[in-house]
């Protein structure tokens, strides 16, 4: 039983350092498709475009933070293919926004389809914090866990929608009265807005990972 726990401690280990390396290794693809075009941005003296620019960075801060923090409370053996795949998506869909900073109506457009894809993220994560709920034997893992389902609940109901929501009526609003976004640049404003909210969102992670953080040397001493 021994050898059995510590062979399954080793493979946790693994698929703990894949899934770091892999959120590492394509949020550094997504940040060199942002610094490319963001070089556009800069030579041309496209001002209006550098709010997007700071927003596209914390796509990639709340991405890369979300996914460090998802690894280290609930990622075991066995690997996870279908959560990866989604990752690996997102990305892809990270390197098509950031080719749009010029672009406002693309751009929310866009963001609001990444925000939509992100929150199935969130759904089918589900799966992974159910698995460990069920497995838990001590209190720290439930006091952990609990806490960790509580954030995915938010999350899926509140957060990522509100993100969505956002980004859906900033696109509508440019559709709809293109001559005061896009014309009489009213698109600031929206930007604007956007990144006031990533920038909120980016607080809460921190505010997530400070409570859970205890927690989680808790649940490791455990076990």
């Amino acid at each position: 039983m021994s050898q059995l726990s510590e062979s399954r401690r080793e493979l946790d280990t693994l698929v703990i350092n894949v899934e770091l390396t892999l959120a590492s290794i394509i949020q550094g693809v997504a940040l060199f498709f942002l610094t490319d075009n963001a070089r556009v941005v800069f030579t041309t003296r496209h001002w209006a475009s550098l709010p997007y620019v700071a927003a596209g960075l914390c796509v990639i801060f709340i991405f890369w933070s979300r996914s460090i923090i998802h690894t280290l409370t609930l990622i075991r053996w066995p690997m996870e293919f279908g959560h990866n795949f989604f990752y690996i998506g997102c990305a892809l869909g990270e390197a098509i926004l950031f080719s749009r900073l010029d672009d406002p109506l693309a751009w929310f457009q866009l963001s609001a389809t990444y925000a939509a894809v992100v929150w199935l993220l969130f759904i089918y994560d589900m799966r992974l914090i159910n698995a460990r709920v069920a497995e838990s034997h001590n209190d720290a893992d439930r006091a952990l866990y609990s806490r960790a389902r509580a954030d995915q609940l938010r999350n899926i109901y509140v957060l990522v929608p509100l993100l969505f929501f956002i980004n859906l009526g900033c696109a509508l609003a440019i559709w709809i009265w293109p001559d005061l976004f896009i014309v009489r640049g009213g698109h600031i404003w929206l930007i604007s807005a956007q990144l006031v909210s990533f920038v909120a969102y980016l607080t809460y992670i921190g505010r997530h990972f400070s409570k859970i953080a205890q927690l989680l040397l808790q649940s490791r001493q455990a076990n």
